[in-house]
């Protein structure tokens, strides 16, 4: 009876041998399909390891699935990867959804970002093919997707809100500026730079429509909701110079300069500062307020503000 005990004991052993044998040459056998960029082929064997190996004790077969593990979402990335340099961005879409889905699976945090932000360049790349032919619905579409996978990818957020502002929704082009705005300056400056002048430049063009239809209190009521403090300040200020509100102008710019982000805009406030004195015959008080104008384009119209003015003292 204990010789059959023993013989038992090392069938199951060779046994087991077996099976972590066929494993391992299935390992390789993927390895090698991965190498020679047989990506399908590599992960049907892959796929084989984990699903063979999942439940072994075996530490050696417990090590070729977790490295099978990581492979997969890999074979998804590079698939997806050639099939976006393809321009088979559909393809493309499909294999790195994969390859972020599976890497989540596997609680491999590194592989599924890389996913991610591979998803959102290729979206970049297929809607700049709409936003080129102005085709700003299409352009809106996709961006929305790119961004949503990495939010954190500027170019993608930029030309989504140049796509809203081309296509006259203004609101959601400020919103996604004033989401770049948040972003840590060190890391994403120039972005946003270029957020804060499409803000500017884009809500410059909204006031003028308002302006054309002396609409002074709808502009007044668009900077109130105006995300951007600093912006909204100012516009509310050029408003109220254009009800001619000079009181109110008066009232609310030191405190709008001190909330500006750059010497520039700082500058435009005591301009229109400046221009409210001056309308209330405040020589004095304009020249004071026009020195400190800096910066920008209204340098020199306050430098000639303050020579015609002390000429007439």
């Amino acid at each position: 009876m204990k010789r059959l005990f023993l013989s038992a004991a090392a069938l199951l052993f060779s046994v087991s041998l077996f099976a972590q044998s066929e494993i391992v040459t299935t390992f390789n056998e993927a390895v090698t399909a991965a190498k020679a960029k047989n990506y399908t082929e590599a992960l049907d064997l892959f796929n084989k390891v984990v699903d063979e190996g999942i439940d072994s004790e075996d530490a050696t077969v417990q090590g070729i699935v977790a490295k099978s593990k990581t492979f997969i979402p890999v074979c998804y990335q590079n698939m997806g990867t050639a099939a976006a340099a393809a321009g088979n961005y559909e393809e493309a879409l499909t294999n790195l959804q994969q390859a972020a889905d599976m890497a989540e699976l596997y609680d491999n945090a590194r592989a599924a970002a890389k996913a991610k932000q591979t998803i959102a360049n290729v979206y970049q790349a297929q809607g700049a093919d709409a936003f080129n032919s102005g085709d700003y619905a299409t352009a809106i579409e996709v961006f929305s997707k790119g961004y949503e996978a990495n939010p954190r990818n500027t170019d993608m957020a930029l030309n989504l809100a140049e796509s809203y502002f081309k296509s006259d929704r203004y609101q959601e082009g400020m919103a996604i500026c004033a989401d770049i705005e948040k972003l840590p300056e060190t890391k994403y400056g120039e972005a946003i730079a270029e957020a804060r002048a499409k803000m500017s430049l884009y809500t410059n063009n909204e006031v003028a429509k308002l302006q054309m239809a002396n609409d002074y209190d709808g502009i007044i009521a668009m900077a109130e909701q105006l995300d951007n403090e600093a912006l909204g300040k100012k516009i509310a200020l050029q408003a109220y110079l254009g009800k001619k509100d000079y009181n109110k102008v008066i009232e609310l710019a030191e405190e709008a300069a001190a909330v500006q982000p750059t010497e520039e805009d700082k500058s435009d406030v005591y301009y229109l500062l400046g221009m409210a004195y001056n309308s209330k015959n405040n020589p004095e008080k304009t020249i004071e307020v026009m020195k400190k104008v800096t910066a920008g384009d209204k340098v020199a119209i306050a430098q000639k503000a303050i020579a015609d003015l002390s000429q007439n003292k």
